[in-house]
């Protein structure tokens, strides 16, 4: 946050505990009057603290000018981040009159009558939804993007951000061998062949006719809508080429279909655009990718292909059956509903491990194992797949998302339990990943005390309360703190002090900076709270001999011990937690970084979650049927919507 959000905040903060927010009356003439009379004194001046002079405003629409600010001050408020100790505290009073005042100024000046939609960029197939797509659309067990480059993450932290998914020639090149691959192993399955090879030529078919058939029908499932007659033709020159050459019917098709996937319209997710100056729906075929490659990294199947033929997807009632079936659909040839044959699986993959950082767990991140003798990879495995299969259990249940913060219960394998210390009170199946409720005394319960979570927030050699304390932060409530300053010390590690010290004594040395502890006071409490928990995530009591120091103090004062009480922390602030999780479905939902026009967006649906007992079900529902997921903005600024505005109802 920049020294001038932080003094905004500072002196909303105290604006609100003077009591102007509460009047009925509050006008800028009271605002101007609160700065001068609680601000100037540190923002006036020729030395202003952080550099910002605040002086008396001339219109509100000085404010406005600065939105995007007071949706940080609005969020760090509500996470009573601010104001700190040493300014008057706000009680639960003022509190609700300040958020609730500045809610509604920015939806008065952001969001108006009507949701906006934001852009909608052309955006490649990540790796993994190329391979699932390559999957789904030959109908083969193949991951033919094993041998592309790694993504980037953007928006959110999800690398299916189109402000990150460019081409290179390393890309061109490995498209080229990976289309030979697939379709090689293809022909090469019986079931696959019948469902690429549906027409041969025969006495009353001729060579390219059915050509025609097998490359119109392919080319459209590839292009995730009906091909059109001038990209077929190509298709047809290149089948009738080969096939003059070679003489082999099915190496000819096999030769377009070859071009088929490598053309553009098959790497990139490619929407009509919007040439006029009304907000628009996006079409049925591309209103089925959009819902496809949310839940299933994969392109449409079957049903919803002919539900956007006939029209009929953009109906409420049919989008919300939809949304069921395709979270309950098994993938090619399973027929079991467990998370490992369900089409989701990459939803809760692909979401989780990014949003958690798990993912890096193993990859850019792995323990020491001459340290954690314990840890080995089917341990790692173990570690990563746990909150995979509690988020999709919480999905798949439809829960509350609450679980996410606090639970009862988790997966475990037979060595997970084992470093829980739990394994002699609940039965599991080895290796395999088992539903369990957690037995009393676990100190277990919701993401954060999951050991993969915890090695990814810690160093590979120990623990880190700042990592942790950021984690948290950032993942769960949506309040990142700033990055640190240039040029700070380390901190010492055990070996370099005369005799041992905890990580909490010296990150208390390391705080009496007053630059560091600016921030420090903030996160480090956070951090003390999951202590108790090694670097691999394992229960402890003690660090380098000495007892743990589990306790906090937050910067509005509130204390807590232990990561039962943390929890509890966490769960008073479970809206700021809630609003947070929607920004990153929906950024992941929508394939890019949230404008500030989508907050409104997020805004209603939480409000929906609020008044749904926060089910996991209605937040992905509401992300689908949002303006900004079935809507494309307008070319221009947007004057109205059409007279094709769909409206959702059964």
């Amino acid at each position: 946050m920049s020294n001038q959000s932080i003094a905004i905040l500072f002196f909303t903060a105290i604006v609100v505990s003077s009591g102007a927010f509460g009047q009925t009356d509050f006008t800028l003439d009271l605002f101007n009057q609160s700065i001068q009379s609680n601000c100037a004194y540190c923002h006036g001046g020729d030395e202003p603290a952080g550099n910002l002079v605040l002086e008396p405003l001339d219109s509100i629409e000085t404010i406005s000018d600065q939105v995007d600010q007071w949706l940080k001050v609005l969020h760090r408020v509500e996470a009573r981040e601010m104001p700190p100790k040493f300014v008057p505290a706000l009680d639960d009073e003022h509190r609700s009159e300040l958020t609730h005042w500045l809610k509604q100024a920015i939806d008065e000046m952001v969001c108006g009558d009507a949701q906006v939609p934001g852009p909608a960029p052309v955006r490649r197939l990540n790796r993994n939804e190329y391979a699932a797509t390559i999957r789904d659309l030959l109908g083969i067990h193949f991951n033919a993007g094993h041998d592309l480059p790694e993504d980037g993450a953007g928006g959110a932290g999800f690398d299916n951000a189109a402000e990150t998914l460019f081409i290179s020639p390393v890309h061109l090149e490995r498209y080229f061998e990976a289309a030979r691959e697939a379709l090689d192993y293809a022909v090469a399955d019986a079931g696959a062949r019948r469902l690429l090879f549906i027409a041969q030529p025969g006495d009353s078919l001729s060579e390219t006719d059915a050509a025609r058939t097998i490359l119109e029908r392919f080319a459209s499932r590839a292009f995730r809508r009906p091909v059109k007659e001038d990209e077929l033709q190509p298709l047809l020159a290149l089948f009738q080429a080969a096939f003059k050459r070679d003489g082999s019917f099915e190496e000819a098709v096999l030769y377009a279909m070859r071009a088929v996937l490598i053309s553009p319209n098959f790497l990139f997710l490619i929407e009509t655009p919007n040439t006029t100056s009304m907000v628009r729906p996006v079409n049925d075929y591309e209103l089925a990718c959009r819902l496809s490659y949310f839940l299933w990294s994969s392109m449409p199947d079957d049903e919803l292909f002919a539900l956007a033929k006939n029209q009929e997807l953009h109906r409420a009632g049919v989008l919300e059956e939809q949304i069921d079936r395709m979270l309950s659909e098994p993938s090619i040839g399973r027929r079991s509903r467990s998370l490992e044959d369900l089409k989701s699986q990459e939803f809760a993959q692909n979401f989780v491990s990014q949003w958690l950082g798990t993912r890096e767990l193993g990859r850019n991140l792995k323990p020491d194992q001459r340290l954690f003798k314990q840890y080995n990879q089917d341990l790692e495995a173990s570690m990563r797949y746990e909150p995979v299969y509690f988020f999709h259990r919480i999905v798949d249940e439809n829960l509350s998302l609450l679980n996410l913060i606090d639970s009862d219960f988790t997966y475990v394998s037979e060595r997970l339990a084992r470093l829980y210390g739990i394994d002699k009170q609940v039965e599991v199946n080895n290796q395999q990943m088992n539903f369990i409720h957690l037995p009393a005394g676990s100190h277990r319960g919701g993401v954060m005390t999951m050991a993969g979570v915890l090695a990814v927030s810690s160093y590979p050699h120990r623990t880190s309360p700042v990592l942790r304390g950021k984690w948290v932060l950032d993942s769960l409530l949506g309040t990142p703190p700033p990055p640190p300053p240039p040029n700070v010390p380390p901190l010492p590690e055990v070996d370099d002090q005369p005799t041992p010290t905890t990580v909490r004594e010296r990150l208390t040395q390391h705080r009496q900076n007053p630059v560091c502890a600016s921030c420090h006071d903030r996160i480090d409490p956070i951090g003390f709270g999951l202590e108790n928990f090694d670097a691999i995530g394992r229960w402890r009591t003690e660090d380098h001999g000495k007892r743990i120091d589990a306790s906090g103090t937050l910067p509005d004062g509130r204390t807590f011990d232990g990561p039962e009480e943390l929890r509890k922390v966490l769960m008073d602030n479970k809206d700021l937690f809630i609003r947070n999780l929607t920004v990153k479905m929906m950024s992941y939902a929508l394939g890019r970084g949230l404008t500030l026009e989508d907050q409104c967006t997020v805004d209603m649906i939480v409000e929906t979650l609020q008044s749904n007992d926060y089910k996991a079900r209605t937040l992905i529902a509401e992300i689908v049927k949002s303006i900004p997921f079935r809507y494309r903005r307008a070319h221009e600024a947007p004057v109205g919507y059409g007279d094709d505005v769909v409206v959702l109802s059964d």
